[in-house]
């Protein structure tokens, strides 16, 4: 699953990129120092695994991953191909969610594409070019619609589909804003369009805006805007984020302490992302290892068992699982099986976060 994160040149995207990667992509203060995306694979912050690594003394520990890829600032007229703008909407379509930042700061060290912060006009620049590039996609579907209509009228309901999104777009609204049942849901698959995709916004904020973020009016510009979405907005300080990466265990724990943070920003983007996909972890535990798999929400025991081997899926028997907090409170497996926590559960059950199992399968 890959996250894009977008927004207007020099507005904090690729520090940030580096901050939860540390993959070194470049950060220059000028347009277009991102031309080609930089990709980075993240572990999922999860504090339940270094708990169940201690208690089964495990010998390896392994997180849930997500693809972060930043992608070059967009500008005006990307969508007529501004600014390399075909090649950046390119990677957009690519990615499966997307991560706006938002400049929040003024800094007059850092140029600004437009001359001057304003959060809800960048990001209108950003999101219209987005809409523009939908739009034609959605000309192209309604023209065909038209033409099949006349072989076969059950193509009356992805004509009516996409001429109601042609009329949200038309008045600045995203995709995202409207609601879709079963039946359009599956039509709108292979349309791909941008503004569908979901959206998290970070708005870019200085040390001193980070102290009390969601009272700053700058950062209120975003909130109202991503309210219209049902987006969340996370405020950050992409610099100390940066500062914050190169550190680890007590020194991290200390400067987060001393700046009054519960955890990092980048940690709350990176599990606010992995939730934005409808992502959950179910966990494996054992002396070998203990791990978190990605899996959608609502997936049935069988297919979470072919995450860890198509062999598994396909001989599944049953999933013997205990949550987590039913471990953690009772302190082991064999106390968890004595009070009966341990659950058996067959092809039928829906995983639910947390849950740790052990299939059995036979082949």
């Amino acid at each position: 699953m890959k996250i894009g994160i977008v927004g207007l040149p020099n507005v904090g995207k690729s520090t940030m990129f580096n901050a939860i990667t540390n993959a070194g992509a470049e950060c220059a203060n000028y347009p277009f120092c991102t031309i080609e995306p930089n990709v980075g694979v993240v572990p999922v912050p999860d504090e339940r695994l270094n708990v169940l690594t201690k208690m089964y003394n495990a010998k390896k520990t392994t997180h849930a991953i997500i693809e972060f890829v930043d992608i070059a600032g967009l500008v005006k007229g990307a969508s007529k191909g501004e600014g390399l703008g075909n090649k950046f909407l390119s990677h957009i379509r690519e990615v499966d969610s997307i991560c706006e930042v938002v400049r929040c700061f003024e800094d007059t060290n850092v140029v600004h594409v437009d001359g001057n912060i304003n959060p809800k006009r960048d990001i209108e620049t950003i999101n219209l070019e987005l809409i523009f590039a939908d739009l034609e996609t959605v000309n192209k579907k309604i023209d065909s619609a038209k033409k099949k209509i006349k072989a076969d009228k059950k193509f009356e309901a992805e004509l009516n589909l996409y001429e109601r999104i042609k009329t949200a777009l038309e008045e600045g609204k995203s995709a995202r804003t409207l609601e879709y049942n079963e039946d359009e849901q599956e039509i709108l698959k292979d349309a791909y369009l941008l503004t569908l995709k979901p959206i998290l916004y970070i708005a870019n904020v200085s040390e001193d805006q980070l102290v009390n973020p969601f009272e700053d009016e700058k950062v209120k510009q975003v909130v109202e805007y991503a309210k219209e979405e049902n987006a969340e907005v996370i405020p950050l300080c992409v610099k100390i984020e940066e500062e914050l990466s190169s550190l680890e265990g007590e020194d991290k724990k200390e400067m987060l302490d001393a700046l009054g943070l519960g955890e990092s920003g980048l940690d709350k983007v990176i599990k606010a992302s992995y939730n934005l996909l409808g992502l959950m972890s179910f966990l494996t535990a054992g002396e070998q290892e203990v791990r978190a798999w990605t899996i959608k929400k609502g997936t049935k025991a069988p297919e979470a068992a072919g995450k860890i081997h198509s062999d598994i899926e396909r001989g599944f028997i049953r999933a013997e699982i205990v949550s987590y907090d039913d471990l953690i409170r009772e302190g082991s497996m064999v106390a968890a099986k004595e009070k009966g926590l341990v659950r058996s559960e067959g092809k039928d059950y829906i995983m639910q976060e947390g849950d740790i199992v052990l299939f059995r399968f036979n082949v």
